[in-house]
């Protein structure tokens, strides 16, 4: 089995089992995950690094139950996915997960403030709009409330989704090339508010990213290539794992 993490335990955050998909059909079906075995910690903060096409962002899509595996175990927060219907899936992921994309994925006809209040309407929370003020101020938009993604910068619409992701205070927060979309500077904005909401809140991070400077600043580093978890020394080494 593909797997050079440590061994599994009480206190795993996520803990995929023999993972494999393929996605497409007949001649063009292709073959993106290959048997894979992985534990994360909770509050643990782990890199996902490797080239374009080696199964990063759909392994992120598996974790977050976006992408169901054609087989294997997805244990999320102590929950098997598979168990859960569509419905149940994206309950489990609202309250669970906060998602952050490279593209910001928000709703184009609603407010900085509406964009981030929506799923805590959908979870059943109570003061929604509060807590998404909130959020926003913490990241720096206290002041773009009212403004329609259109209105905002590139910088400023990212500071939204990734408010939009903490706000429900999710026990995980993925974040795929979070900064893809983004000049340099305002990506390390968006970098230390990032690892910033893992520290303060105490969140497990998994983070996908063709940046190995910033794959370096988590507490552990996984390569993929060809749809596989493959092993550095220094990933052996802080695994205690042998390949």
């Amino acid at each position: 089995m593909n797997d050079i993490s440590r061994l599994p335990s009480a206190g795993d955050a996520i803990t995929l089992r023999g993972v494999d998909l393929s996605l497409g059909r007949g001649a063009a079906r292709v073959h993106i995950l290959k048997n894979i075995a992985l534990n994360i910690g909770n509050g643990e903060a782990v890199a996902l690094l490797g080239p374009s096409g080696s199964g990063k962002s759909t392994l992120l899509m598996v974790m977050t139950g976006l992408e169901r595996p054609d087989s294997g175990s997805v244990i999320v927060a102590g929950r098997e996915l598979s168990q859960l219907d569509e419905d149940g899936l994206a309950r489990f992921r609202g309250k669970t997960i906060g998602i952050v994309f490279q593209a910001f994925h928000l709703i184009p006809t609603m407010t900085a403030l509406e964009n981030v209040a929506v799923p805590l309407d959908l979870a059943g929370e109570r003061d929604a709009l509060i807590r998404a003020e909130h959020e926003l101020a913490a990241v720096g938009l206290a002041d773009r409330l009212a403004h329609y993604p259109a209105e905002l910068s590139g910088g400023e619409q990212q500071r939204v989704a990734l408010a939009r992701a903490l706000a429900p205070n999710p026990a995980i927060i993925v974040a795929d090339e979070p900064t893809g979309n983004l000049d340099e500077a305002t990506g390390r904005e968006i970098i230390e508010l990032l690892f910033r909401g893992h520290s303060e809140r105490g969140t497990t991070l998994v983070l996908v990213t063709h940046d190995t400077s910033l794959a370096a600043r988590c507490d552990r580093v996984l390569h993929m290539r060809s749809g596989q978890i493959t092993a550095s020394p220094s990933t052996a080494a802080h695994a205690g794992a042998t390949i």
